[in-house]
Protein backbone atom coordinates (compact mmCIF):
# COMPACT_ATOMS: atom_id res chain seq x y z
CA UNK A 1 0.00 0.00 0.00
CA UNK A 2 3.07 2.63 0.85
CA UNK A 3 4.05 2.04 -2.78
CA UNK A 4 1.31 3.15 -4.30
CA UNK A 5 1.06 6.25 -1.76
CA UNK A 6 3.97 7.30 -2.95
CA UNK A 7 3.41 6.53 -6.52
CA UNK A 8 0.35 9.52 -6.11
CA UNK A 9 2.30 11.46 -4.28
CA UNK A 10 5.33 11.64 -6.70
CA UNK A 11 2.39 11.99 -9.26
CA UNK A 12 0.86 15.05 -7.78
CA UNK A 13 4.82 16.41 -6.97
CA UNK A 14 4.83 16.81 -10.83
CA UNK A 15 1.95 19.02 -10.88
CA UNK A 16 -0.24 15.23 -11.95
CA UNK A 17 -3.44 16.88 -10.43
CA UNK A 18 -3.40 19.79 -12.59
CA UNK A 19 -2.95 17.82 -15.69
CA UNK A 20 -5.83 15.50 -14.39
CA UNK A 21 -7.95 18.68 -14.17
CA UNK A 22 -7.33 20.19 -17.51
CA UNK A 23 -7.69 16.78 -19.13
CA UNK A 24 -11.17 16.67 -17.63
CA UNK A 25 -11.93 20.54 -18.07
CA UNK A 26 -11.29 20.02 -21.40
CA UNK A 27 -13.45 16.83 -22.23
CA UNK A 28 -16.30 18.96 -20.62
CA UNK A 29 -15.81 21.62 -22.68
CA UNK A 30 -15.15 19.97 -25.93
CA UNK A 31 -18.30 18.23 -25.54
CA UNK A 32 -20.21 21.75 -24.48
CA UNK A 33 -18.94 22.95 -27.85
CA UNK A 34 -20.03 20.24 -29.98
CA UNK A 35 -23.65 20.53 -28.65
CA UNK A 36 -23.46 24.13 -29.32
CA UNK A 37 -22.53 23.53 -32.88
CA UNK A 38 -25.63 21.17 -33.08
CA UNK A 39 -27.95 23.84 -31.85
CA UNK A 40 -26.75 26.13 -34.49
CA UNK A 41 -26.19 24.39 -37.46
CA UNK A 42 -28.01 22.12 -39.38
CA UNK A 43 -27.28 18.38 -39.23
CA UNK A 44 -26.42 17.76 -42.71
CA UNK A 45 -24.09 20.86 -42.63
CA UNK A 46 -22.36 19.98 -39.88
CA UNK A 47 -22.07 16.45 -40.72
CA UNK A 48 -19.96 18.18 -43.89
CA UNK A 49 -17.84 19.80 -41.91
CA UNK A 50 -16.93 17.00 -39.25
CA UNK A 51 -16.69 14.24 -42.11
CA UNK A 52 -13.52 16.70 -43.38
CA UNK A 53 -12.12 17.43 -39.77
CA UNK A 54 -12.19 13.37 -39.27
CA UNK A 55 -9.91 13.15 -42.38
CA UNK A 56 -7.53 16.04 -41.02
CA UNK A 57 -7.55 14.54 -37.57
CA UNK A 58 -6.19 11.35 -38.71
CA UNK A 59 -3.34 13.70 -40.64
CA UNK A 60 -2.65 15.65 -37.28
CA UNK A 61 -0.14 13.26 -35.37
CA UNK A 62 1.75 13.28 -38.44
CA UNK A 63 2.67 16.81 -38.17
CA UNK A 64 5.95 17.53 -39.22
CA UNK A 65 6.74 14.26 -39.37
CA UNK A 66 6.29 13.57 -35.78
CA UNK A 67 9.22 15.45 -34.95
CA UNK A 68 7.63 16.71 -32.15
CA UNK A 69 7.66 13.42 -30.46
CA UNK A 70 11.56 13.41 -31.07
CA UNK A 71 11.79 16.54 -29.38
CA UNK A 72 9.90 14.77 -26.35
CA UNK A 73 12.56 11.82 -25.93
CA UNK A 74 15.77 13.19 -27.09
CA UNK A 75 15.24 16.09 -24.94
CA UNK A 76 15.00 14.79 -22.18
CA UNK A 77 17.87 12.36 -22.92
CA UNK A 78 20.04 15.44 -23.79
CA UNK A 79 22.42 16.49 -21.09
CA UNK A 80 23.28 19.96 -21.57
CA UNK A 81 20.88 22.91 -22.28
CA UNK A 82 23.17 23.67 -25.48
CA UNK A 83 21.54 20.05 -27.08
CA UNK A 84 18.43 20.55 -25.83
CA UNK A 85 18.14 24.30 -27.65
CA UNK A 86 19.95 22.76 -30.65
CA UNK A 87 16.93 20.29 -30.87
CA UNK A 88 14.22 22.55 -30.30
CA UNK A 89 15.73 24.53 -32.83
CA UNK A 90 16.12 22.61 -35.33
CA UNK A 91 12.78 20.56 -34.48
CA UNK A 92 10.96 24.06 -34.97
CA UNK A 93 12.49 25.08 -38.17
CA UNK A 94 12.52 21.08 -39.97
CA UNK A 95 8.93 20.59 -38.52
CA UNK A 96 7.34 23.85 -40.10
CA UNK A 97 8.39 22.47 -43.77
CA UNK A 98 7.51 19.01 -43.24
CA UNK A 99 3.85 20.43 -41.74
CA UNK A 100 3.94 22.51 -45.32
CA UNK A 101 4.73 19.49 -47.22
CA UNK A 102 2.10 17.51 -45.65
CA UNK A 103 -0.35 20.40 -45.80
CA UNK A 104 0.15 20.02 -49.67
CA UNK A 105 -0.07 16.11 -49.93
CA UNK A 106 -3.43 16.40 -48.50
CA UNK A 107 -4.84 19.50 -50.91
CA UNK A 108 -2.75 17.86 -53.93
CA UNK A 109 -4.58 14.10 -53.03
CA UNK A 110 -7.86 15.38 -52.01
CA UNK A 111 -8.04 17.36 -55.64
CA UNK A 112 -8.40 13.76 -57.22
CA UNK A 113 -11.00 12.52 -54.53
CA UNK A 114 -15.05 12.51 -55.64
CA UNK A 115 -16.16 13.13 -52.47
CA UNK A 116 -19.81 12.52 -51.64
CA UNK A 117 -20.53 15.19 -50.00
CA UNK A 118 -20.83 18.89 -51.16
CA UNK A 119 -18.60 21.44 -50.08
CA UNK A 120 -16.35 18.78 -48.62
CA UNK A 121 -13.02 19.12 -50.77
CA UNK A 122 -13.43 23.25 -50.12
CA UNK A 123 -13.33 22.18 -45.86
CA UNK A 124 -10.67 19.34 -46.38
CA UNK A 125 -8.66 22.23 -47.60
CA UNK A 126 -9.68 25.11 -45.08
CA UNK A 127 -9.01 22.57 -42.10
CA UNK A 128 -5.67 21.23 -43.58
CA UNK A 129 -4.28 24.52 -42.55
CA UNK A 130 -5.09 23.83 -38.95
CA UNK A 131 -1.57 21.22 -39.19
CA UNK A 132 0.35 24.18 -38.48
CA UNK A 133 -0.75 25.35 -35.33
CA UNK A 134 -1.41 21.91 -33.93
CA UNK A 135 2.33 21.05 -35.03
CA UNK A 136 3.52 24.42 -32.74
CA UNK A 137 1.33 23.75 -30.21
CA UNK A 138 2.71 20.23 -29.59
CA UNK A 139 6.00 21.58 -29.40
CA UNK A 140 5.38 24.25 -27.43
CA UNK A 141 3.40 21.35 -24.87
CA UNK A 142 6.76 19.08 -25.09
CA UNK A 143 9.13 21.93 -24.00
CA UNK A 144 6.82 22.51 -21.04
CA UNK A 145 7.12 18.84 -19.95
CA UNK A 146 10.99 18.83 -21.02
CA UNK A 147 11.32 21.84 -18.42
CA UNK A 148 9.19 20.07 -15.86
CA UNK A 149 6.46 22.43 -15.67
CA UNK A 150 3.35 20.37 -16.35
CA UNK A 151 1.47 23.22 -14.68
CA UNK A 152 2.14 24.78 -17.77
CA UNK A 153 1.75 22.36 -19.57
CA UNK A 154 -1.78 21.71 -18.58
CA UNK A 155 -2.76 24.86 -18.77
CA UNK A 156 -1.81 24.74 -22.46
CA UNK A 157 -5.07 22.05 -22.25
CA UNK A 158 -7.16 24.56 -20.59
CA UNK A 159 -7.03 27.74 -22.36
CA UNK A 160 -7.34 25.92 -25.71
CA UNK A 161 -10.47 24.32 -24.20
CA UNK A 162 -11.78 28.21 -23.67
CA UNK A 163 -10.44 29.22 -27.34
CA UNK A 164 -12.27 26.47 -28.46
CA UNK A 165 -15.64 26.59 -26.34
CA UNK A 166 -16.06 30.64 -26.91
CA UNK A 167 -14.71 30.96 -30.92
CA UNK A 168 -17.44 27.97 -31.43
CA UNK A 169 -20.10 29.90 -29.37
CA UNK A 170 -19.74 32.99 -31.56
CA UNK A 171 -19.08 32.34 -34.80
CA UNK A 172 -21.49 29.56 -35.25
CA UNK A 173 -23.85 31.37 -34.31
CA UNK A 174 -22.35 34.38 -36.64
CA UNK A 175 -21.18 32.09 -39.87
CA UNK A 176 -22.85 28.79 -39.33
CA UNK A 177 -20.64 25.53 -40.45
CA UNK A 178 -17.91 27.82 -41.57
CA UNK A 179 -17.78 29.78 -38.60
CA UNK A 180 -17.09 26.25 -36.57
CA UNK A 181 -14.43 25.53 -39.21
CA UNK A 182 -12.93 28.40 -38.55
CA UNK A 183 -13.35 27.59 -34.99
CA UNK A 184 -11.21 24.50 -35.37
CA UNK A 185 -8.74 26.32 -37.48
CA UNK A 186 -8.26 29.31 -34.87
CA UNK A 187 -8.45 26.98 -31.82
CA UNK A 188 -4.56 25.91 -32.01
CA UNK A 189 -3.39 28.99 -33.48
CA UNK A 190 -4.99 31.25 -30.89
CA UNK A 191 -3.35 28.99 -28.32
CA UNK A 192 -0.22 28.43 -29.87
CA UNK A 193 -0.03 32.35 -30.26
CA UNK A 194 -0.64 33.02 -26.74
CA UNK A 195 2.25 30.57 -25.79
CA UNK A 196 4.79 30.83 -28.18
CA UNK A 197 7.09 33.49 -26.24
CA UNK A 198 7.51 30.43 -23.44
CA UNK A 199 9.55 29.09 -26.54
CA UNK A 200 12.12 31.75 -26.94
CA UNK A 201 13.01 30.65 -30.56
CA UNK A 202 14.38 33.83 -31.95
CA UNK A 203 17.39 33.69 -28.93
CA UNK A 204 18.11 29.90 -30.16
CA UNK A 205 20.93 28.76 -32.41
CA UNK A 206 20.89 25.24 -33.71
CA UNK A 207 24.68 23.39 -33.64
CA UNK A 208 24.30 20.55 -35.04
CA UNK A 209 24.40 17.20 -32.25
CA UNK A 210 25.13 13.34 -32.87
CA UNK A 211 21.76 12.56 -31.77
CA UNK A 212 19.89 14.27 -34.95
CA UNK A 213 20.03 11.82 -38.05
CA UNK A 214 17.94 9.31 -39.49
CA UNK A 215 17.04 7.86 -36.38
CA UNK A 216 15.88 10.98 -35.03
CA UNK A 217 13.46 11.38 -38.05
CA UNK A 218 12.56 7.51 -37.72
CA UNK A 219 11.80 7.65 -33.88
CA UNK A 220 9.54 10.53 -34.29
CA UNK A 221 7.44 9.51 -37.72
CA UNK A 222 7.11 6.11 -36.28
CA UNK A 223 6.05 7.37 -32.36
CA UNK A 224 3.17 9.20 -34.62
CA UNK A 225 1.88 6.74 -36.88
CA UNK A 226 1.76 4.49 -33.97
CA UNK A 227 -0.81 7.49 -33.01
CA UNK A 228 -2.47 7.05 -35.45
CA UNK A 229 -2.93 3.21 -36.44
CA UNK A 230 -4.09 3.23 -32.97
CA UNK A 231 -7.16 6.12 -33.88
CA UNK A 232 -7.82 3.37 -36.57
CA UNK A 233 -8.02 0.44 -34.26
CA UNK A 234 -11.06 1.93 -32.40
CA UNK A 235 -12.56 3.65 -35.38
CA UNK A 236 -12.68 0.43 -37.46
CA UNK A 237 -15.24 -1.52 -34.75
CA UNK A 238 -18.23 1.28 -36.21
CA UNK A 239 -17.13 0.68 -39.68
CA UNK A 240 -17.05 -2.74 -39.38
CA UNK A 241 -20.64 -3.06 -37.92
CA UNK A 242 -21.65 -0.92 -39.95
CA UNK A 243 -20.51 -2.81 -43.00
CA UNK A 244 -21.09 -6.27 -41.92
CA UNK A 245 -24.51 -6.19 -40.05
CA UNK A 246 -25.96 -3.34 -42.52
CA UNK A 247 -27.66 -2.09 -39.55
CA UNK A 248 -27.18 1.79 -38.23
CA UNK A 249 -29.01 1.18 -35.12
CA UNK A 250 -26.54 -1.37 -33.98
CA UNK A 251 -23.84 0.84 -35.10
CA UNK A 252 -25.52 3.82 -32.65
CA UNK A 253 -25.92 1.02 -30.00
CA UNK A 254 -22.07 0.05 -29.95
CA UNK A 255 -20.98 3.43 -30.27
CA UNK A 256 -22.80 5.04 -26.69
CA UNK A 257 -22.10 1.73 -25.26
CA UNK A 258 -18.12 2.09 -25.44
CA UNK A 259 -18.57 6.19 -24.87
CA UNK A 260 -17.57 5.03 -20.71
CA UNK A 261 -15.05 2.42 -21.39
CA UNK A 262 -13.35 4.50 -23.90
CA UNK A 263 -13.87 7.74 -22.24
CA UNK A 264 -11.66 6.04 -19.53
CA UNK A 265 -8.52 6.26 -21.41
CA UNK A 266 -7.66 9.34 -20.34
CA UNK A 267 -6.20 8.03 -17.19
CA UNK A 268 -3.52 6.53 -18.20
CA UNK A 269 -2.23 8.68 -21.04
CA UNK A 270 -2.58 11.51 -18.14
CA UNK A 271 -0.38 9.75 -15.76
CA UNK A 272 2.00 8.61 -18.54
CA UNK A 273 2.11 12.76 -19.88
CA UNK A 274 2.64 13.87 -16.63
CA UNK A 275 5.99 11.34 -15.52
CA UNK A 276 7.10 10.34 -19.32
CA UNK A 277 9.94 12.99 -19.43
CA UNK A 278 10.66 11.77 -15.50
CA UNK A 279 11.65 7.99 -16.42
CA UNK A 280 13.21 8.77 -20.06
CA UNK A 281 15.69 10.73 -18.23
CA UNK A 282 16.54 7.63 -15.78
CA UNK A 283 15.81 5.37 -18.21
CA UNK A 284 19.12 3.72 -17.79
CA UNK A 285 18.74 3.42 -14.55
CA UNK A 286 17.31 0.23 -13.85
CA UNK A 287 16.51 0.42 -10.01
CA UNK A 288 14.20 3.01 -10.75
CA UNK A 289 12.66 1.91 -13.92
CA UNK A 290 11.75 -0.63 -12.08
CA UNK A 291 10.63 0.55 -9.09
CA UNK A 292 8.50 2.68 -11.10
CA UNK A 293 6.57 0.09 -13.46
CA UNK A 294 5.83 -1.89 -9.76
CA UNK A 295 4.33 1.48 -8.32
CA UNK A 296 2.22 2.22 -11.83
CA UNK A 297 1.26 -1.78 -12.15
CA UNK A 298 -0.05 -1.90 -8.53
CA UNK A 299 -1.72 1.39 -8.71
CA UNK A 300 -3.62 0.57 -11.76
CA UNK A 301 -4.32 -3.24 -10.99
CA UNK A 302 -6.39 -1.49 -7.97
CA UNK A 303 -7.82 1.12 -10.21
CA UNK A 304 -8.73 -1.51 -12.53
CA UNK A 305 -10.49 -3.88 -9.76
CA UNK A 306 -12.52 -0.64 -8.63
CA UNK A 307 -13.50 -0.06 -12.19
CA UNK A 308 -14.88 -3.51 -12.78
CA UNK A 309 -16.66 -3.98 -10.02
CA UNK A 310 -18.01 -0.36 -10.09
CA UNK A 311 -19.28 -1.54 -13.74
CA UNK A 312 -20.44 -5.16 -12.62
CA UNK A 313 -22.50 -3.71 -10.20
CA UNK A 314 -24.07 -1.01 -11.78
CA UNK A 315 -24.04 -1.52 -15.84
CA UNK A 316 -27.94 -1.66 -15.51
CA UNK A 317 -27.66 1.92 -14.19
CA UNK A 318 -25.22 3.20 -15.97
CA UNK A 319 -26.15 2.38 -19.60
CA UNK A 320 -29.59 3.32 -18.03
CA UNK A 321 -28.92 6.87 -17.87
CA UNK A 322 -27.66 6.75 -21.72
CA UNK A 323 -30.71 5.39 -22.84
CA UNK A 324 -32.69 2.43 -20.92
CA UNK A 325 -32.81 0.46 -24.53
CA UNK A 326 -28.81 0.13 -24.10
CA UNK A 327 -28.97 -1.84 -21.43
CA UNK A 328 -29.74 -5.23 -23.05
CA UNK A 329 -26.12 -4.46 -23.86
CA UNK A 330 -24.71 -4.74 -20.45
CA UNK A 331 -22.37 -7.84 -21.35
CA UNK A 332 -20.92 -5.75 -24.15
CA UNK A 333 -20.41 -3.07 -21.38
CA UNK A 334 -18.56 -5.26 -19.22
CA UNK A 335 -16.58 -7.48 -21.79
CA UNK A 336 -14.99 -3.60 -22.76
CA UNK A 337 -14.41 -2.91 -19.39
CA UNK A 338 -12.23 -5.95 -18.86
CA UNK A 339 -10.22 -4.99 -22.06
CA UNK A 340 -9.56 -1.17 -20.97
CA UNK A 341 -8.12 -2.93 -18.15
CA UNK A 342 -5.49 -3.88 -20.08
CA UNK A 343 -4.32 -0.91 -21.00
CA UNK A 344 -4.91 0.13 -17.94
CA UNK A 345 -2.33 -2.11 -16.73
CA UNK A 346 -0.39 -3.10 -19.14
CA UNK A 347 0.26 -1.31 -22.90
CA UNK A 348 -0.53 2.32 -21.77
CA UNK A 349 2.73 1.91 -18.98
CA UNK A 350 5.25 -0.31 -21.94
CA UNK A 351 3.93 1.12 -24.71
CA UNK A 352 5.53 4.26 -23.68
CA UNK A 353 8.44 2.61 -22.04
CA UNK A 354 9.35 1.21 -25.79
CA UNK A 355 9.16 4.41 -26.97
CA UNK A 356 11.29 5.73 -24.08
CA UNK A 357 14.06 3.72 -25.82
CA UNK A 358 13.78 4.44 -28.81
CA UNK A 359 11.65 1.61 -30.08
CA UNK A 360 8.80 3.81 -31.19
CA UNK A 361 8.54 1.75 -34.87
CA UNK A 362 7.52 -1.22 -32.35
CA UNK A 363 4.67 0.43 -31.56
CA UNK A 364 3.60 1.07 -35.18
CA UNK A 365 3.89 -2.86 -35.69
CA UNK A 366 1.83 -3.90 -32.63
CA UNK A 367 -0.62 -1.90 -33.44
CA UNK A 368 -0.64 -2.87 -37.32
CA UNK A 369 -0.78 -6.43 -36.36
CA UNK A 370 -3.58 -6.13 -33.63
CA UNK A 371 -5.66 -3.73 -36.81
CA UNK A 372 -5.17 -7.10 -39.30
CA UNK A 373 -6.66 -9.29 -36.27
CA UNK A 374 -9.50 -6.62 -35.35
CA UNK A 375 -10.61 -7.04 -38.69
CA UNK A 376 -9.87 -10.49 -39.80
CA UNK A 377 -11.86 -11.70 -35.97
CA UNK A 378 -14.89 -9.29 -36.35
CA UNK A 379 -15.90 -10.86 -39.91
CA UNK A 380 -16.17 -14.46 -37.69
CA UNK A 381 -17.31 -13.09 -34.38
CA UNK A 382 -19.94 -9.80 -35.61
CA UNK A 383 -22.24 -12.38 -37.33
CA UNK A 384 -21.98 -14.49 -34.68
CA UNK A 385 -22.05 -12.40 -31.77
CA UNK A 386 -23.34 -9.35 -33.20
CA UNK A 387 -22.16 -5.87 -31.23
CA UNK A 388 -20.74 -8.48 -28.53
CA UNK A 389 -18.17 -9.65 -30.69
CA UNK A 390 -16.67 -6.52 -31.44
CA UNK A 391 -16.45 -6.24 -27.49
CA UNK A 392 -14.61 -9.48 -27.34
CA UNK A 393 -12.38 -8.82 -29.88
CA UNK A 394 -11.53 -5.15 -28.77
CA UNK A 395 -10.99 -6.79 -24.99
CA UNK A 396 -8.38 -9.22 -26.17
CA UNK A 397 -6.77 -7.32 -28.52
CA UNK A 398 -6.56 -4.65 -25.39
CA UNK A 399 -4.79 -7.26 -23.37
CA UNK A 400 -3.16 -8.93 -26.47
CA UNK A 401 -0.98 -5.54 -27.20
CA UNK A 402 -0.38 -5.20 -23.75
CA UNK A 403 1.24 -8.13 -22.94
CA UNK A 404 2.85 -8.03 -26.18
CA UNK A 405 4.96 -4.37 -25.38
CA UNK A 406 5.64 -5.83 -21.41
CA UNK A 407 7.28 -8.60 -22.91
CA UNK A 408 9.09 -6.91 -26.27
CA UNK A 409 10.28 -4.36 -23.75
CA UNK A 410 11.51 -6.40 -20.67
CA UNK A 411 13.45 -8.11 -23.52
CA UNK A 412 15.16 -5.39 -25.28
CA UNK A 413 15.84 -3.33 -21.83
CA UNK A 414 17.62 -5.70 -20.59
CA UNK A 415 20.25 -5.73 -24.09
CA UNK A 416 19.92 -2.04 -23.52
CA UNK A 417 21.37 -2.26 -20.00
CA UNK A 418 24.59 -4.85 -21.12
CA UNK A 419 25.54 -2.56 -24.18
CA UNK A 420 25.73 0.47 -21.83
CA UNK A 421 26.96 -0.98 -19.08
Amino acid sequence: MNIIIQYIKNFLNRSGSYVFLATILGRVLSFIASWIALKFIENDALGVVLFAYNIILFVIPISGFGLHQSLIRYGALAKSSEDKDSILAYVFKKGIVACLVLITIVISISLFINFKFENTLFYVVLLSFTIIPSYLLEIIRAQFRLQHNNKSFAFTEGVQSIILLLSVLVLSYLYKELGYAIALLLTPLLTSIIFFKSLNINNLIYKKTKVINFQFWKYGFFASLSNVVTQLLFVIDILLIGFILSNTEMVTNYRYVSIIPFSLLFLPRVFIATDFVAFTEKIYDARYIFKYIKSYVLFFTVVSILVLLFSWLFSFQILGLLDKEFTQFSDTFIILMIGICGIFILRGLFGNLLSSIGKAHLNYYIATLALVINICANFYLIPKYGIKGTAITSAILMWFTGLLSYLLFIKLYKKLLLKKG
